[in-house]
């Protein structure tokens, strides 16, 4: 247990370091719910939800289309509008 929880703390360093430097936004459409995470406003179930619903329906078109996942409204879709996005 605590090898796991080390290994995600390590990922998610990893990952919010890369995104601070690098200042880029992350794939909806490739992000595990791990990396989801990251977010700012976005926990474990609303991660898991996002992952669930692309597995479901296929990729995103738009940012905007978030509002389609249970649990997800417009104001966490505006929220989260400058940290995501839907192509590489």
């Amino acid at each position: 247990m605590f090898k796991k929880w080390i290994i995600s703390l390590l990922l998610a360093l990893s990952l919010s370091s890369f995104a601070a430097f690098a200042a880029d936004k992350i794939n909806i459409n490739k992000a595990s719910a791990d990396e989801l995470q990251l977010l700012k406003g976005v926990g474990p179930s609303t991660a898991e939800a996002i992952v669930q619903y692309r597995e479901e329906n296929g990729t995103f078109s738009s940012v905007d289309d978030l509002v389609n996942v249970k649990g997800v409204g417009e104001k966490k879709v505006a929220s989260l509008a400058e940290q995501v996005t839907v192509s590489d």
